[in-house]
Parts: structure tokens; C-alpha cells; sequence
């Protein structure tokens, strides 16, 4: 009695575990749908964990855990890359550290793993990290940057003077602290130059263009000057590699390049397909018209979706009035002269024979059959690149070849040589978008709808017989706008009239003699189309405005320099001095500070160099 007991309990348990096994699994995935609708990707990731963790075999747990797993690896993994931007390293591991717990397929979180604890370890000893590298990896780090000229004082300079430019250099110099060293073989002419209120760098620049020179920094506070036609022996040059984040492919890769030759003249790039990276060497001015020219060509492709409604509207109506009338019957011999029922009996020579008689029925019918079939495919497009969908199935279609019986043939039939092709049925839609700038998608589509209406023998080989409908065309929408493609309508109608000859005509007693048939059948496909664009084209004011880039020969950028406050007043400082009158010049007077505007002027045919 025990043992009884003891199994119905554990029956008892069995079954109501049995029971609360896949509720427990369908509560935690509403739940991770609860939480996937707030955005809530980690809840949401655990919800549907525990539900695929209970019931592993169930399609839709599986498949709602695998998406969860994505998500919430990609939401630490970003917040991951902007802690690690703030240089918040620490907090950055930790985020990359659970990107890769969640999701150990995650490649770009076990990277960043590595990547910051490196960082960490180089900010937590950086003598050692410096004594672990390399002696070249470490004057590669050292290596700095182009040199940038800094007057001392940077005042604006005054000069007017009529010498040879070499002592107009040395002038600037002086004036300004900076050292002017001269190529050997450089022979100065006699220019007149005038400035007024011009800071060092500007009054440098606009020797070299009126003396035909150029000049180059070699210390913050030293230039070294040369002619205009030792420019390319004599210019600093840099190196820089450009990673760029959205072209890929090679093709794309050499338009940029083809741009940076073009425009900035620039012969020494390099292309790493592998990595997306263009390293290139030039001057600091061409460098930095390269770094604009590769953001505005290294964009981010615009992208829409285009949601395709697809409806099919058949209607069959068919109509039956009359009778079927009999129109044939056999006559048989039988022995003796028995007769029957709907049978005539009768005689030839003394032979019996006999008729029967067929019967008629008459019909009254009338069917009207609705069909109906939509789907609403979606795609989404890069720009300028073909999206094709396919909805249906693949039929083989036989060919072949025939050739004439050379031994191999059985009976001088000739040899067969039978290939497949197969072809696509059902709804094929091809898609090329083009995104324009105001939020207008240009479409080239190829719509087409294929049925299998039966099939056909031909040269004793059955094969199907295609139905087709096709749409090609292009046109351009607004972002949202629907537009309703149809026009494909198949409207067929058959009338049929069976019965007695000459009876049929007559009217209404013709459906005594006679059976008559209508059937109309309409078929529509009507398409509908909305682009939905989803990322556009991002054209700032950086990317479209004017820079002065130089002469046609010599690429050379002007920058803005940032103005320094304008000081107040003191109620101490003394008056302005009244306007000069006419014919007088007057010099700027010196400051103690020696801020003031330094001037050095050339009057009748003198030449006045030196320190103001």
C-alpha cells in the first residue's frame, strides 16, 4: 500500500512540474518582451535566456535570445567606446568586459578588452611600457610634428623700404625674433616693399610672393629661405595614414585617391585595401586639405527602405442557362422483341434491333468566386545599389541540343543532350534607389509577377508554361510618399452555345434545345510603393565652403587667428593724441611692454633697416 502511495506521488509531482515547465518558460518571455519594448536590452537578454534555457528546442525562444544577445552586446559595447573617448578606462573595460560575457562572438568587445586593459597598464606604469618598446618604435613616438613659426614679439609691422629682399627678410626677422638663414645658391633682387600693421607671419609671406622666394620654418624661431624654383627640394614634408570609416571597397578606395592627385597634386600615396587606409606624403598645407577632402568624400552611404505593397484581385464569374440535350445514340441488334423501358424495339428483315433512348437535363448556375492575395515585402537599400527580393519557387525548364546519330544513336535517332535552366516564380522585385538631398528617393524598380499556368509538350518534352507580368519603371518620390503602380488588369470573357442546330436560334426556346455558357474572369496585380529613407547624405556648411588654397603651383592655406581681448582703459592711461593734419606722419608710440606696432619707414630714396 506504501509503494502505491509513493507512486501516485511521484506521478503527481512529475505531471505538475510537466505542467509548470513550459509556463514558467512562456512567463519569461513575455517578460523579455515587456522589456525589449522599454529598450531595456539586458532584462530583455536575460528574460529570453531563461526561456531558451527551459525550452532550447522552441524555434521562437531561440531565436528571441540570439537577438537579445546582439543587442544588448552592441548597447555596452557603445557605451564601452564613448567612456573610453572621455578616457574613462576603468569604466570602459567594465562595459566591454560584459559585452563580451553576454556575447562571446562579439568581436568588437573582446578587442576592446584588449585594447583599453593595454591603455591601463600603459597609464598605471608608463616607464616600463616605455622600457618594452622598441628603440625605433620609440623615436617613431617621439617623432613630432611639422614645425610652427612663433614670432616673439607677434606685433603687427609697419616697413616701407626699397632694398634687396634678403635684408627685407632680415628686417622681418629682427623685428620679430626670428632667425633668417638663406640658401647658398639664392641671389637677391632689389624689390620696394611697403607694409602697414602686418603680423610677422602675413609681412613673411608677402616678401616671398613679391621676391619670388619661399621660405620654410626650421625652428620655432628660424626660417630658411630659398628661390621659388627649389620649392620641391627644399619644402617639409609629413606623413600621415587616413583610416577611412565607410569606403571599403577597392573601387571606392581609389576614387579618393584619384581625388587627392587631381586636386592637391600630391604622387606619393599608398593604398591598403586590407585596412581601408591611405597613407600619404606631403606638405603640412597639402596634408590638411587632404584630411578635409578624404571627410568629405568618406561619408557614411544614405539608405532608405522601401516598403512594397503587393495585391492581386481575381475575379471568375461564370453563368449557365439551358438544357443538355442528347446528341448521339447507338443502335444494337437483340434477340427476339423485348422491350423495356426508355429502349425502342424494332425490326430490320425479321432482325430486331434496338434505341435507347438518352435523357436531358436541364441547368440554371451561377458562380462568383473572389480571390485576394497580398503581401507587403520590405527592403532596404544602400544608395545607388540594386535590392532584389524573391518570393515563389524555381521551376526547371529543360533544353537542349540534338546532333546526328555518329554510332552512338539507336535506330538513326539523333543524340540528345538535355540541360536545365531554372527559373524564379512567384513575386521578383528588383530595387536601385537614388537619395537627393531634399529628401526625394529616385526608384528604377523591376516588378514581376510569374505563375505556373500549365504545361506544354514541345518536341515531345513537357515542359510548364509560364504566366508573366511585368513592370519596369523609374520615378521619384517624396520620403513617406506612396505611390500606386497597376495598369497590369487581364480581363477575359468566353461565351459558348451548345445544342440542336437551328433551335439554338430561336429565342428563349433555345434553352429547351440547347445549353449556354458565360464565364468572365478579371485579374489585377496592383503594387504599392513607399521609400522610407533612413540614413541620408550628411552635406554640412564645413564640407561645401571656399578655402584659398594658393597659386596654381604652390599650395599654401591661410588660418584664422584667434584676436586676444581688447584691454580696458586704465582712468591713468593718457589721451589719444589728436588726429595728424595733413601731410604729417605719425609714429606709433613706443610702450614699455614693447606691444606696440613697430614701423620702418624709407623716405626719399633711403634705406632704413633695423630694430624700431
Amino acid at each position: 500500500m506504501m509503494r502505491i502511495r509513493f507512486l501516485v506521488a511521484c506521478i503527481l509531482i512529475l505531471g505538475l512540474s510537466t505542467a509548470a515547465y513550459p509556463d514558467e518558460a512562456k512567463s519569461a518571455y513575455k517578460k523579455g518582451v515587456s522589456a525589449e519594448s522599454r529598450k531595456q536590452f539586458d532584462a530583455a537578454f536575460e528574460a529570453f535566456k531563461q526561456a531558451y534555457t527551459l525550452k532550447p528546442n522552441d524555434a521562437r525562444y531561440a531565436t528571441a535570445y540570439l537577438r537579445s544577445r546582439a543587442f544588448a552586446a552592441a548597447q555596452h559595447v557603445a557605451n564601452a567606446m564613448k567612456l573610453r573617448d572621455s578616457l574613462k578606462l576603468q569604466e570602459a573595460l567594465a562595459e566591454f568586459q560584459r559585452a563580451a560575457e553576454i556575447d562571446n562572438t562579439n568581436f568588437v568587445a573582446a578587442q576592446g578588452v584588449r585594447e583599453t586593459s593595454t591603455m591601463l597598464k600603459k597609464q598605471a606604469e608608463p616607464n616600463a611600457a616605455a622600457l618594452a618598446e622598441s628603440p625605433l618604435a620609440k623615436l617613431a613616438a617621439e617623432a613630432e610634428g611639422p614645425v610652427d613659426l612663433e614670432p616673439s614679439p607677434n606685433t603687427p609691422i609697419s616697413l616701407r623700404v626699397t632694398t634687396t629682399a634678403d635684408n627685407i627678410y632680415r628686417t622681418i626677422g629682427k623685428l620679430s625674433g626670428i632667425n633668417v638663414l638663406f640658401d647658398l645658391d639664392y641671389k637677391p633682387q632689389k624689390i620696394t616693399f611697403e607694409l602697414n600693421e602686418v603680423k610677422p607671419v602675413e609681412a613673411l609671406k608677402m616678401v616671398a610672393l613679391e621676391s619670388k622666394t619661399m621660405w620654410r620654418p626650421i625652428s620655432p624661431t628660424a626660417i630658411f629661405v630659398a628661390a621659388e624654383a627649389k620649392r620641391k627640394d627644399f619644402e617639409t614634408n609629413v606623413l600621415k595614414t587616413f583610416y577611412l570609416q565607410n569606403a571599403t571597397t577597392p573601387q571606392e578606395l581609389q576614387d579618393v585617391v584619384g581625388t587627392l592627385k587631381g586636386m592637391l597634386d600630391i604622387n606619393r600615396i599608398q593604398v591598403n585595401p586590407t585596412r581601408s587606409s591611405i597613407t600619404v606624403r606631403g606638405t603640412p598645407d597639402q596634408m590638411v586639405l587632404a584630411e578635409k577632402l578624404i571627410s568629405d568624400a568618406d561619408k557614411a552611404k544614405a539608405e532608405v527602405v522601401i516598403d512594397v505593397a503587393v495585391m492581386e484581385v481575381a475575379r471568375t464569374v461564370t453563368n449557365s442557362w439551358g438544357t443538355t440535350v442528347p446528341t448521339s445514340t447507338t443502335i444494337s441488334p437483340v434477340a427476339g422483341g423485348t422491350t423495356g423501358g426508355g429502349v425502342n424495339v424494332g425490326s430490320v428483315n425479321g432482325n430486331h434491333y434496338v434505341i435507347p433512348l438518352p435523357g436531358a437535363s436541364f441547368q440554371l448556375l451561377m458562380t462568383d468566386s473572389h480571390t485576394k492575395v497580398l503581401q507587403r515585402p520590405e527592403l532596404r537599400a544602400l544608395d545607388n545599389e540594386q535590392a532584389t527580393l524573391k518570393i515563389g519557387d524555381r521551376i526547371p525548364i529543360a533544353t537542349g541540343s540534338f546532333g546526328a546519330a555518329i554510332g552512338g544513336g539507336v535506330g538513326g535517332v539523333p543524340l540528345v543532350n538535355t540541360q536545365f535552366t531554372y527559373v524564379d516564380i512567384g513575386v521578383n522585385i528588383t530595387i536601385t534607389p537614388h537619395i537627393h538631398s531634399d529628401s526625394e528617393v529616385t526608384l528604377k524598380m523591376t516588378l514581376e509577377i510569374s505563375t505556373h499556368d500549365g504545361d506544354l509538350t514541345v518536341g515531345g518534352i513537357t515542359q510548364p508554361q509560364i504566366g508573366q507580368r511585368r513592370i519596369e519603371h523609374e520615378m521619384r518620390l517624396k520620403d513617406g510618399e506612396v505611390n500606386l503602380l497597376g495598369g497590369i488588369l487581364t480581363d477575359d470573357e468566353t461565351r459558348s452555345l451548345s445544342g440542336y442546330p437551328w433551335l439554338t436560334k430561336i429565342p428563349i426556346l433555345k434553352y429547351l434545345f440547347g445549353q449556354e455558357n458565360k464565364q468572365r474572369q478579371e485579374d489585377e496585380v496592383v503594387f504599392a510603393i513607399t521609400p522610407h529613407i533612413v540614413r541620408a547624405e550628411e552635406v554640412t556648411d564645413e564640407n561645401i565652403r571656399m578655402i584659398d588654397v594658393g597659386t596654381n603651383n604652390a599650395i599654401g592655406l591661410r588660418y584664422k587667428e584667434s584676436k586676444p581681448a581688447k584691454a580696458k582703459e586704465s582712468p591713468s592711461t593718457p589721451a589719444s593724441p589728436a588726429p595728424a593734419s595733413s601731410g604729417e606722419r605719425r609714429q606709433p608710440r613706443a610702450q614699455a611692454n614693447g606691444t606696440s606696432a613697430a614701423k620702418v619707414t624709407g623716405l626719399s630714396g633711403q634705406e632704413r633697416t633695423g630694430n624700431p
